[in-house]
């Protein structure tokens, strides 16, 4: 459904609105349009066949979907109404309280308007924790460090507080303070709102569900404050070159537009795995194509690098930067009789899916111990043999196995030699971050026993050899950011 997904997404972001859209962006981590096309082409597939398949769907715009299939008979239609109205009322209120939040935070970071300096190299990141005033940045490192001229601006989902606190090193300022009390009152009605075409397609019923899903929260008010504050910071700024960790979301696409009017030259950092379900990589998503890509995309090893140029990206536009947030690779230390370590998704709702899988393990005598996903804690209650940490993967001990769902941990594991296993949610897509070419075991919650005692009773000759870190996690060249940063 990859194409079919894609091809969607270059018409869909034709609409003005859509650049508040992660559906229009092919962004399958925030977005669950990719799951309702695979159910459609599972349900059509089965249509086509000489059997018949009940279909049970509670999900009223997907029922509706499905019934304009061919070979499919439906029954009584899910009521639609109570929920396009209570996601109608939501969607007002949510980005009414981003308009509130987004307004609190100009007032407590204005300041850094007048005091950012121009015409200075700049990164432009999220508000990491692992980012400190003394240099340390959660995505690019000591680069602040090792690039004395180089400013960092924080995207607007960084705290006022948290930026104030990392502004203590003079070289860090808000976006929230580039902010418009003016535009910030049209916040409210910031939403998606797809063409009558789309709505009149095949895929309607599931671009009116994508909508509806959409407008019921406040992601189009911050999408909309993110794209008002940077094309502010880039007209009166002028930061000559920026970087920021690249994911060709819609807020980026803009700040590209905006950069290119603006004579800025851009740099895109790939700074994580690119497994195969990660389609906002591709420029087939862009409405212009390649022409809202940044000028030159880093990426952290060979192997992303190549996975960019089988989307279609050019071999110019592309550089070998290196890692910034992963350890030198190396042979993790393996226990059989220590603990799994759990690595915990963005997404919430699976984290704690997983944690209630552990939980009833523990009367089996296993152990587990939990690492929150760092943008996404996740509150739960420990337990004897269930224990959260803060310590990476690479500063623990001995360790029997690893557990991941959607995080890079995974990866790391899986270069480090330990038994690795990728959670599949009973409830939620949790995509597949793995390169192609990397292939782990997966366990849901019925079967997850079962799972880890197989990678247990593996010796260490049975276990599969790991494939070569530096294809994924290469070194980082300093000298080539220093020439692009400050002398492109």
């Amino acid at each position: 459904m990859a194409n079919t997904w894609l091809t969607l997404a270059r018409s869909m972001s034709e609409d003005s609105s859509a650049a508040l859209s992660h559906t229009a962006s092919a962004a399958a981590n925030v977005s669950d349009f990719g799951v309702m096309l695979a159910w459609s082409r599972l349900v059509e597939d089965a249509a086509a066949g000489a059997g018949m398949t009940l279909v049970v769907c509670d999900d009223p715009w997907m029922f509706r979907h499905l019934e304009t299939l061919d070979n499919v008979s439906s029954g009584a239609r899910p009521p639609l109404l109570g929920g396009k109205i209570r996601l109608g009322l939501r969607g007002p209120l949510a980005r009414t309280k981003v308009t509130l939040v987004n307004l609190l935070a100009w007032w407590r970071t204005r300041g850094h308007r007048e005091l950012c300096p121009q015409v200075c190299a700049s990164l432009l990141v999220y508000g990491h924790p692992t980012s400190t005033a003394d240099g340390v940045d959660g995505y690019f490192g000591t680069l602040m460090r090792d690039v004395d001229e180089l400013v960092r601006v924080l995207h607007v989902d960084c705290p006022p507080g948290r930026a104030i606190e990392l502004a203590r090193d003079d070289r860090t300022f808000s976006l929230h303070a580039w902010g418009s009390p003016i535009d910030a009152l049209t916040l409210p009605w910031a939403r998606w709102r797809p063409g009558r075409t789309h709505l009149a397609g095949s895929f309607g019923w599931l671009i009116r569900r994508a909508a509806a899903l959409e407008g019921g929260c406040g992601q189009g008010a911050m999408i909309a404050w993110q794209q008002r504050c940077q094309r502010r910071w880039l007209k009166q700024a002028n930061p000559g070159t920026v970087a920021w960790p690249w994911e060709n979301h819609a807020w980026e696409k803009d700040f590209v537009r905006a950069a290119r009017r603006a004579g800025v030259r851009t740099i895109g950092y790939q700074h994580a795995v690119i497994g195969r379900h990660m389609l906002n990589y591709s420029p087939e998503a862009n409405r212009d194509g390649t022409d809202s890509l940044p000028d030159k995309v880093f990426c952290s090893g060979p192997s992303t690098l190549n996975q960019l140029l089988a989307f279609g990206m050019a071999e110019d536009r592309l550089g070998l930067g290196g890692a910034f947030r992963f350890p030198e690779t190396g042979r993790l230390d393996y226990d059989p009789q220590g603990p799994v370590f759990v690595a915990l998704p963005f997404d919430r709702k699976i984290s704690a899916e997983i944690i209630a899988a552990a939980h009833r393990l523990l009367p089996h005598g296993l152990r587990f111990v939990v690492k929150d996903h760092p943008m996404s804690p996740c509150a739960f209650e420990e337990a004897p043999g269930l224990t959260r940490t803060g310590d990476p993967l690479n500063r623990q001990g001995g360790l029997s196995a690893v557990l991941y769902a959607a995080t890079s941990v995974g990866l790391e594991a899986c270069l480090g030699g330990l038994p690795t296993i990728r959670f599949l949610s009973g409830e939620r897509m949790a995509l597949d971050i793995m390169p192609q070419d990397v292939t782990l075991p997966t366990a849901t919650s019925q079967n997850l026993h079962e799972t880890l005692l197989a990678v247990a009773d593996q010796n260490s000759s049975q276990r599969p050899t790991p494939p070569h870190g530096e294809q994924f996690f290469a070194a980082v060249s300093l000298e080539l950011w220093r020439k692009e940063l400050l002398n492109g």
